[in-house]
């Protein structure tokens, strides 16, 4: 077991707090057979990252309005396409355990998309939640993470943040913080710890005891 002491924790969602792995690959996936990409290699590159971000680097000569507009056409559908979205096994009581402490979710999906998607899996919005929509850059970006702390009156180097993928670990871990990563897939992208998810967490009011894995 690790003990790590966390004046604030910094969520991310998806792969994180909810698996929406289902919704994500049915329609990027449909996404990019219309434009005749590689189904794989774009889910790859979209996991933790805004849609139109992504699309620019696919497809470098199409317009940025184009991209615009399909992204606000995904996120309409994903806003409305819930099924197979579940809990990451152990977020709601981890977000129970933190209720009276600094606590914020950190996404790149916008607040009504997180809305819905935290819904679905039976969870709550936090209080403080900084989405694609109060930040220019997104994940690896730190910008995110930096602006959550600075809500919660933290010092980011203070911070504990959760995380599963390339982007968002190297967003948490640039901001300053400590970087716990969710799933045995994290552990490929440098995270100070690997938990295999949340049921391996607990907090006693003021720290986080982990069992990661391999240990």
């Amino acid at each position: 077991m690790v003990t790590i002491p966390a004046h604030a924790i910094l969520l991310d969602m998806d792969g994180t707090l909810v698996d929406s792995d289902a919704v994500v690959d049915r329609l990027m996936g449909r996404w990019a057979s219309a434009h005749g990409l590689d189904v794989d290699t774009v889910l790859r590159m979209s996991h933790g990252r805004q849609g139109h971000e992504v699309m620019a680097e696919l497809l470098p000569d199409r317009p940025a309005e184009e991209n615009l507009a399909d992204n606000e056409e995904l996120l309409a559908a994903e806003i409305s396409d819930t099924d197979g979205i579940v809990e990451i096994p152990g977020a709601a009581r981890l977000l129970a355990a933190i209720a009276d402490v600094p606590h914020a979710l950190v996404t790149s999906a916008t607040l009504p998309l997180a809305r819905a998607r935290m819904r679905a899996a039976g969870l709550v919005v936090p209080a403080v939640a900084v989405t694609a929509d109060d930040v220019t850059e997104s994940k690896p970006s730190p910008a995110g993470f930096l602006r959550a702390a600075e809500l919660l009156d933290v010092d980011p180097r203070e911070c504990v943040v959760f995380e599963d993928s390339r982007a968002g670990i190297a967003a948490g871990l640039a901001a300053g913080a400590t970087v716990i990563g969710v799933g045995a897939a994290a552990a490929d992208y440098g995270p100070d710890h690997v938990v295999a998810d949340l049921t391996s967490v607990n907090f006693d009011g003021e720290s986080l005891r982990i069992h990661p894995i391999g240990r």
